[in-house]
Order: structure tokens, then sequence, then C-alpha cells
């Protein structure tokens, strides 16, 4: 996917959405990452520069950015891992958390999304909508049939919030036997995680998935270095819910060529 390759929201949005490989917006997108990584989930990051947020995959990513318009600032990103650069980058991040074998049986091209955040001041859907259209696009023109990747809930409550959330993404969006995953380092099961109070809302991103037809694949992965609870989800492309998918998903003639 070419730097040049942009997809803009409507100007009242003040939004511009790309996918890109270039050093100056992939550290921008590391700045953001680690703002918002460091500050809400407190991680730790083991940043070797300060205030990046870079690992080793980034370098194998395409990476989807959301830029403002009228400040130029980088508002939102997530990076694509294709499985053509998976073997390169030593395979998807999500395999140190999870075990994939089962996923791997699945016929046709996985790709990974992951480092997903967004501005704390631009959460509305606008923005979500953008960097999802933005993902849509990249799957149709990469000839990706599934996407997978974790989807995080902080654990700073010690792991109440994680659990609810878990067990009600679980009671409705599960896939079947055959995709379920196990995690390498389980997260520990608390015995009164959905005693008394009422369940925590989902987060945006996380809903987000769901609605664009994702389905849990299993028990949740808790990652000490992010202080928090993953979930691996899987997305099968062509079963996009129909109301999403005519709103994401550009027209063939309007298709811009990488």
């Amino acid at each position: 996917m070419s730097a040049e390759h942009a997809r803009s929201a409507s100007p009242a949005r003040r939004l511009k959405a790309s996918i890109t490989r270039d050093p100056a917006t992939l550290e921008a997108a590391q700045r953001l990452r680690y703002r918002i990584f460091s500050e809400e989930y407190d991680s730790d990051l083991g940043a070797t520069t300060p205030g990046i947020d870079q690992d080793d995959y980034d370098a194998h990513c395409d990476h989807l950015v959301v830029t403002d318009i009228q400040t130029g600032q980088l508002v939102a990103t997530s990076r694509v891992l294709h499985q053509r650069d998976a073997e390169k980058a030593g395979g998807f991040y999500s395999e140190g958390e999870f075990d994939l074998s089962s996923l791997y049986q699945l016929p046709g091209q996985l790709a990974e999304l992951g480092r997903t955040c967004v501005h704390s001041d631009y959460r509305a859907g606008a923005t979500i909508s953008l960097l999802w259209a933005s993902v849509a696009e990249y799957l149709v023109l990469e000839n990706v049939d599934y996407l997978i990747g974790c989807a995080s809930i902080s654990m700073a409550d010690g792991g109440h919030k994680a659990w609810r959330i878990t067990q009600q993404l679980q009671q409705r969006y599960m896939t079947n036997k055959a995709q379920r995953v196990s995690p390498r380092r389980a997260l520990p099961h608390l015995t009164n995680a959905t005693e008394n109070g009422q369940n925590p809302d989902i987060p945006p991103l996380i809903r987000a998935y769901m609605r664009l037809g994702a389905r849990v694949c299993g028990e949740p992965c808790w990652d000490p270095e992010f202080r928090c609870a993953d979930l691996l989800v899987l997305l099968e492309v062509k079963k996009l819910a129909s109301r999403y998918s005519r709103h994401f998903m550009p027209p063939a003639t309007e298709t811009s060529s990488c």
C-alpha cells in the first residue's frame, strides 16, 4: 500500500485517513501509542527512545493513521501485519499470547490488526468510523480473508472489569469451536467478578469490532507489559455485517490502486 493512498472524511469532520510506511508519520503514530498506552493503561513499554512505543513488528506493517486536517495532528492509528510479511517478522504479534494453530487451518489469507488507539479528544464515532473504513479498504485491496487482533481491556481494577466484559462478549460473540485459541498466559479467574453491580460498558473500539462481525476466539490472556487483558478476535471479511460493509467498503469503481 503506497504512502500516497488516502481516504478523506467529509469536510465537517476535519479528518483524513491514510495507509503508510512513511518514517515520519510512523514516528508520530508511535508517539501517540506511547501516550495512550502509558497514560491510560499504565503500561511498562520498555521504550528505548523516550516517548515512543516501538517494536520489531513496526517495520513489517502497514500503518493506518487518522489526521486532523486543520491542525495536522495525528489522532488515531492502527497497524496491519499481512500474512505474507508475518514470516519475516517472526510470526504474528498475537502468537506471543495465543496458540494460533487452529486459525492457520482457515482457508485464505490472514492479517493482524494491532496497536490501535485513538486520542482521547477524538473518540467520537466519526474518528473510529474513518479508521475502520481505512481498515476495510485495506482488507479488500490486499485480498485478506480473515483479520485477527487482540482486543485489550484495562486491568486497573485488578481484573473485575476485564472479566465482566469478557463474559458479556463470550455470551454474544463467540466463534465456533474449530476457531478457538488458547492463551499462553491465562488471565486468573476472579470468583466474584460477576457478583453484584452492573456490567461495565464495552470499550468503543471493541464494540466496533463486534459490530463489524468479529467474534471472540476463547479465553483472555494476561499481558503484564501493557497491564491489560487481551481477547483474540477473528473477523471473516466476507461476512462483514451488511449495514457496516455498505458504509465502509468502497465501490469497486472508487477504489484506488496500490
